[in-house]
């Protein structure tokens, strides 16, 4: 895939932002910044030192507590049990906590390998020494990796602090039967997505399903808009807090937003992804702009056709000076803690997970993910992975997605509300991108 450099920092190392390579993301890291109680998200592990090279049961800490993919970490889990003969304990939080609680948790008695992302998100608590640097482990699967998955896993000292799992792309879904059956095509401009949205009305069906309970699936809407419309670029500066909310530029993205909105689902505010996905699943529902880890609720052991009625297409051009060149595509992975008695087992743990072995259990188990190491066997791949894969790798801008491209307490406390408040009213623009660049100046003062 091309890759592309967020310009926040001089350092090719240091991408605070969006970055260069395929990537994963479902829920917010609300409240990352706080140091509020552990609460719900209580950690197995707690050693005292990532330099120690014990060799010790070690515990995981996941936060894939969804069915299909807890059911595929598990699996993997328990290869590299038989393999090494290390015990592993796993420690799986449902996703919003353990976003909300992670930097209590990193500073408390944490798992000695946990589930993170890639990029800023990373970033964040290697330079607060909360995580343990990994570079042995790279000495020996960096080989199987893009340089720019490399440096999507390197803080801002040059060390690499995390291993890279899976990817996967934002598009708009869609049933191909449906389509078939109206003989519609996957529009390539915002104009045909408005008529086919028109077509879909009539036929009976909700064109685009919607939902954003949780407070950061419409983030991926804001992505798209933007970088169609001001490029990924502008998007990147933006999210960095060094453009104006209340710019022209951003106040077309919300209008544009504005018109498309009567095309979707009413109630997104009550309405988690899956139930939104349930509603194209059953042809309610036309289209849903979601990633395609949306797969998962088509995948069906005893109907296969399900999901190879799954298909998808780039969001469509806005402006031709930008196309379709850019894309979310969040990456997924591991981390290992700074304070860990057990550093060997963890270390070994995370090249397990690094390999292509490994990754194919994962994207075997769970059809809507590519696997982030090259020299994974990718023969087994459903055409919904091939194409995310493919999709991906001729995008010519990846960003991450909006909660991992921005500053954690911005994401959380003010993009949150905000996307949530115009949802509500979508004639406040004006008002709610004012208050967007308030509290924007409060927070992005370094």
């Amino acid at each position: 895939m091309k890759a592309s450099r967020a310009r926040r920092s001089p350092s090719p190392l240091a991408l605070p932002s969006a970055l260069t390579v395929p990537v994963h993301r479902r829920n917010v890291l609300a409240g990352a910044l706080g140091l509020g109680a552990l609460g719900a998200l209580t950690a197995c592990g707690g050693g005292t030192g990532a330099d120690s090279d014990g060799t010790g049961a070690i515990t995981f800490g996941s936060n894939q507590s969804d069915a299909v993919p807890k059911a595929a970490y598990q699996k993997a889990i328990d290869a590299f049990i038989a393999d090494s003969g290390i015990d592993v304990s796993v420690n799986t939080i449902d996703h919003n906590t353990f976003q909300e609680q992670i930097n209590s948790y990193l500073q408390g008695a944490p798992d000695d390998v946990f589930t993170w992302f890639a990029g800023y998100r990373m970033r964040y608590f290697a330079d607060q020494g909360l995580v343990a640097p990994i570079d042995e482990v790279w000495d020996n699967i960096g080989d199987m990796f893009s340089e720019s998955m490399k440096e999507a896993s390197s803080a801002s000292d040059g060390s690499q602090y995390f291993v890279p799992y899976s990817y996967y792309p934002w598009v708009m879904n869609y049933r191909k039967s449906v389509f078939e059956e109206y003989g519609w095509q996957p529009p390539t401009t915002l104009d045909e997505l408005k008529e086919l949205g028109s077509e879909m009305e009539q036929a009976g069906l909700t064109p685009i399903a919607f939902a954003d309970r949780g407070g950061w699936e419409a983030f991926g809407t804001f992505d798209i808009l933007n970088m169609r419309i001001n490029g990924f670029d502008f998007h990147q500066s933006l999210m960095s807090g060094e453009k104006d909310w209340t710019s022209s530029e951003v106040k077309e993205v919300f209008q544009t937003w504005a018109d498309l909105l009567p095309l979707h689902q009413d109630g997104a505010l009550g309405r988690d992804w899956q139930e939104a996905a349930q509603a194209l699943q059953q042809r309610n529902a036309g289209m849903y702009f979601l990633g395609t880890f949306v797969s998962q609720q088509f995948q069906d052991d005893n109907d296969p056709s399900q999901l190879e009625d799954l298909g998808f297409f780039t969001f469509p051009e806005i402006n031709s000076d930008y196309g379709t060149d850019s894309i979310d595509a969040p990456i997924d992975g591991f981390m290992m803690s700074a304070q860990t008695d057990n550093g060997g087992s963890a270390r070994q743990l995370l090249e397990f997970f690094g390999s292509p072995e490994a990754q194919k259990i994962n994207v075997d188990a769970d059809k809507g993910l590519v696997a982030a190491n090259d020299d994974t066997d990718t023969a087994d791949y459903s055409q919904l992975q091939q194409d995310a894969k493919d999709i991906v790798d001729n995008a010519q801008h990846i960003a991450q997605f909006l909660d991992r491209d921005t500053r954690p307490d911005f994401a959380s406390t003010v993009m949150i509300p905000s996307i949530q408040s115009f949802i509500r009213n979508p004639q406040d623009i004006d008002n709610i991108l004012s208050s967007i660049e308030e509290q924007k100046k409060t927070i992005f003062v370094d």
